[in-house]
């Protein structure tokens, strides 16, 4: 596979004097040096800010997932050095790897998916919002790095990041929808969810992305089939996107198990009563599936539930590493598909994914599904809006100098909205709380208040 065409950028670049870094250490440099970065070190990942001192935040996240997508590819480059010589060369740089699982959550706006979706509520009429879009658009368009490229990355990071290849516009099913209440951020969360896809506004970068394919092959990799979401879901995903979602899964049902268990949301009880079998259970039971995999949820429980936080924290560290040895390599089934990038997938065998998305069950019904969690997120979704809706009733009298002129600049209506969304995608629970108060809070805010 010749590398040339992944490693180039949309604008030239060239490099610095006696730079000795391979095209992807630069791409890693400029992604942790990038605001949009450091602000994830004040966004939510599920618990609250300021709930404790022990919460995960998106950049510890972000983090945590770049360590687990370079151990998956450490260990698969192991298996397949000498089993599979195509694979093995397909497998991406560790520095690419490592920029691509950091960068994957940095378009996601404050508050969480109560952010991301009062911001799909705002811009329903104009291309909608979804984080991983929001992710690309950063990455090629509105990073400060360049003047209109973004960070300038590499064709194959933004490959890498474009966990659904396929556009809002033809991915967005009207009927999937609820009614938009009024006042709108009383709108059903469940019934206002984003399709998963990047923005409309980012096809021109989504078409250099794929010159790289061949025409049968671009057609089949952008294909979408329906989702019980009632929208349209890409169907296909990149290899190196693989190896991150895949690190990402493993990270939120893990990590965020163990953030659940410190702070007393799950018990033990819950452990075992879900992991119990019940009637309906048969050879798949709820503890077979443990079994299945080698493992034994009551000794797993006596280490996570231990009074000694170094017992949690080693057996969270055992299954970590319990699904990182179990990524395999299989065709993703794009029969057209040439390019090794699209050949391939990463996965898990089908125990280990089945026992991964149990743990995530537990996560989700304990954690994100619960009233203290949803509340905040419903809170997240109300400030969001109330503060949309501020900016855009009187945006040259309310924004800030320089997003005014890029406001002043755009366009059209739909290029105006962008920018008031941009604006407040990129901001973080703080900083969004602190502008919520001080407009709309009489006591609140000051002449000389540096936001």
């Amino acid at each position: 596979m010749s590398e040339n065409k992944w490693e180039k950028r949309r604008k030239e670049d060239t490099k610095r004097i006696n730079d000795v870094r391979n095209e992807w250490e630069r791409d890693h440099a400029r992604l942790i040096h990038s605001a949009a970065f450091r602000r994830l070190q004040s966004k939510t990942q599920v618990l609250g800010l300021g709930e404790s001192d022990f919460y995960r935040t998106r950049l510890t996240h972000s983090m945590e997932v770049a360590q687990i997508g370079t151990g998956i590819l450490r260990c698969l480059k192991h298996k397949y050095e000498h089993l599979n010589i195509e694979i093995y060369q397909a497998l991406p740089d560790v520095a690419l790897m490592n920029a691509i699982c950091l960068a994957h959550d940095i378009g996601h706006p404050p508050f969480g998916h109560g952010g991301e979706v009062a911001l799909n509520i705002c811009m329903r009429e104009h291309g909608g919002f979804e984080g991983n879009g929001q992710t690309l658009r950063i990455l090629s368009r509105l990073d400060k790095y360049t003047d209109g490229y973004g960070m300038n990355p590499t064709r194959r990071l933004l490959l890498g990041v474009l966990k659904y290849p396929a556009s809002y516009i033809s991915t967005v099913q009207d009927n999937a929808y609820g009614e938009i209440k009024y006042p709108r951020w009383l709108s059903e969360a469940e019934k206002q969810k984003p399709p998963k896809c990047y923005l409309n506004s980012e096809n021109d970068v989504v078409n250099w992305i794929l010159e790289a394919l061949n025409n049968d092959e671009k057609a089949e990799f952008v294909k979408s089939k329906p989702h019980k979401s009632g929208h349209l879901k890409p169907m296909y995903k990149a290899l190196d996107t693989s190896i991150m979602e895949l690190a990402d899964d493993i990270s939120y049902s893990l990590h965020d198990l163990e953030d659940a268990i410190s702070l007393g949301m799950i018990t033990r009880s819950d452990w075992e009563n879900h992991n119990q079998a019940n009637e309906e259970d048969n050879a798949d039971s709820k503890e077979n599936r443990f079994k299945a995999c080698g493992l034994d949820s009551n000794k797993i429980a006596e280490k996570l539930f231990s009074n000694e936080s170094y017992q949690r924290k080693n057996q969270i560290g055992d299954l970590v590493n319990q699904f990182i040895t179990n990524a395999e390599v299989k065709p993703t089934g794009i029969l057209s598909a040439s390019s090794d990038l699209i050949k391939w997938n990463a996965v898990l065998d089908k125990q280990h994914e089945q026992l991964l998305e149990h743990i995530f069950d537990l996560v989700k019904n304990k954690v994100i599904k619960s009233p203290n969690v949803q509340q905040l997120e419903f809170k997240g979704q109300k400030l969001v809006i109330e503060l949309f809706e501020a900016l855009a009733s009187d945006p040259t009298r309310l924004l800030p100098t320089t997003t005014i002129v890029r406001y002043q600049k755009a366009e059209t209506e739909t290029h105006k909205q962008q920018v008031i969304c941009d604006y407040i995608s990129g901001m973080t629970d703080e900083y969004a709380t602190r502008l919520y108060e001080k407009i709309y809070y009489p006591h609140r805010g000051s002449i000389f208040d540096r936001l």
